[in-house]
C-alpha cells in the first residue's frame, strides 16, 4: 500500500507542472503583450513587426504593443527581454545580428544568449547580393575570383561597418576563395551604395532593400546571392555556393523569441499564430513581393538549433578577421 502511495505521489509531482502550464496557456494572454524591437521606427524590421503585431492582436484578443529599444548593437532590447517575466507577455526580435554577431564581438553581456531566451520561430531572411561596379571585368563569381587573384589588393569592398553582416559576408567569401580585397567600412548602406555606384569601391555584399534598386537601375552588376537557394526576387541569379564556392552561406535572418521559462504551450501557441500569419496570401504579397524578403517559418527547436549551430561558426570567422571583442 505504501509503495502504491509513493507511486501516486511521484506521478502527481510529474503531472502537476504540466497541468499548471496548460491552465496558464488556456488563460493566455491575460494582458497586453510587449513586442520589443532593437530598431528605430520606420525601418524594415519595424514595418514587419507592426504588421505582425496587428495580426497577433486580432488572433489573441489583446493589444500587442510595439516598443522600440534601439542601441547597443541590439543589447538594450535583448536585455529588456531577458529581464521580463516568463509569462509570454513579452516577445522580441531574435536576429542573426543580435544573437550571433553581437555575442561574438562583445567581451561581456548582461544575459546568456543560449540560456536566457526561448525561441518561437524564425520569420524571414534577407539574403545578401554580391554586387560589383560595372567597371569590374567580371560577370560571374568565378570571373571575380580570377580577376581578384590576378590583381591582389586592387579591388576594395564596402560594408556598413566593422563586424556588420556585410563585412562578415565578405570575410567568409575571402576565407573560402583566398582572394585579397581591401575593406572600406561605412556608416550605413546609403554612403556605401553611393561610393559603389561611383566606382570609388568596387565590390559589396548588400541586402535587398538597397541592393535590388541599384541592380534594377543598372548601377551595379549582381554576381550571386549569399543563401543556399536562389532568391524569389532574382531567380535567374545563381547562389555563390552553386557558382563554385562550396560551403558558402550567410543568410541574415530575423526570428521571434521570448524569455526563457515561458511555458511551452504558450510558446507553441505563439508559434502557431506566427506561422499562420506567414502563410497568409496578404503577408506573402507584402513581405515577399513588395519587400523582397524570403519567408522562413520554423519550429521553436529549429530556431534554437540554428542559433547553436551558427554561434561557433561566426565567432571563429570574426576572430579570423581580426575583430577583437569590445
Amino acid at each position: 500500500m505504501r509503495m502504491i502511495r509513493k507511486t501516486l505521489v511521484a506521478a502527481l509531482c510529474c503531472t502537476l507542472p504540466w497541468l499548471a502550464a496548460n491552465v496558464q496557456a488556456q488563460d493566455y494572454p491575460s494582458k497586453p503583450i510587449r513586442f520589443i524591437l532593437p530598431y528605430t521606427t520606420g525601418g524594415l524590421g519595424d514595418t514587419v513587426a507592426r504588421a505582425m503585431a496587428q495580426h497577433l492582436s486580432q488572433r489573441l484578443g489583446q493589444p500587442v504593443v510595439v516598443e522600440n529599444r534601439p542601441g547597443g548593437s541590439q543589447v538594450i532590447a535583448l536585455d529588456a527581454t531577458a529581464k521580463s517575466a516568463p509569462d509570454g507577455h513579452t516577445i522580441a526580435y531574435g536576429t542573426q545580428s543580435g544573437m550571433i554577431f553581437t555575442t561574438a564581438t562583445k567581451k561581456s553581456l548582461p544575459y546568456d544568449p543560449l540560456k536566457d531566451f526561448a525561441s518561437i520561430s524564425t520569420l524571414f531572411t534577407t539574403p545578401f547580393y554580391l554586387i560589383v561596379h560595372p567597371s569590374v571585368p567580371a560577370k560571374s563569381v568565378q570571373e571575380l575570383i580570377a580577376y581578384a587573384k590576378a590583381n591582389p589588393g586592387k579591388l576594395s569592398f564596402a560594408s556598413i561597418g566593422l563586424g556588420s553582416g556585410q563585412h562578415l559576408a565578405m570575410e567568409l567569401f575571402r576565407a573560402k576563395t583566398g582572394v585579397e580585397l581591401l575593406h572600406v567600412p561605412y556608416k550605413g548602406s546609403a554612403p556605401a551604395s553611393v561610393d559603389l555606384a561611383s566606382g570609388r569601391v568596387q565590390v559589396m555584399f548588400e541586402g535587398p532593400g538597397t541592393g535590388l534598386p541599384a541592380i534594377r537601375a543598372g548601377r551595379v552588376r549582381p554576381l550571386g546571392s549569399s543563401g543556399t537557394e536562389r532568391t524569389a526576387s532574382l531567380p535567374d541569379l545563381p547562389t555563390v555556393q552553386e557558382s563554385g564556392v562550396p560551403g558558402y552561406e550567410i543568410t541574415p535572418w530575423f526570428g521571434l523569441q521570448t524569455v526563457a521559462g515561458v511555458p511551452r504551450p504558450i510558446v507553441d501557441r505563439l508559434n502557431q499564430e506566427v506561422r499562420q500569419w506567414l502563410g497568409m496570401a496578404e503577408t506573402r504579397e507584402k513581405l515577399a513581393k513588395k519587400l523582397s524578403l524570403e519567408l522562413m517559418p520554423s519550429t521553436p527547436d529549429e530556431m534554437t538549433e540554428r542559433i547553436r549551430r551558427e554561434m561557433p561558426i561566426f565567432t571563429k570567422l570574426i576572430r579570423a578577421a581580426g575583430i577583437a571583442p569590445e
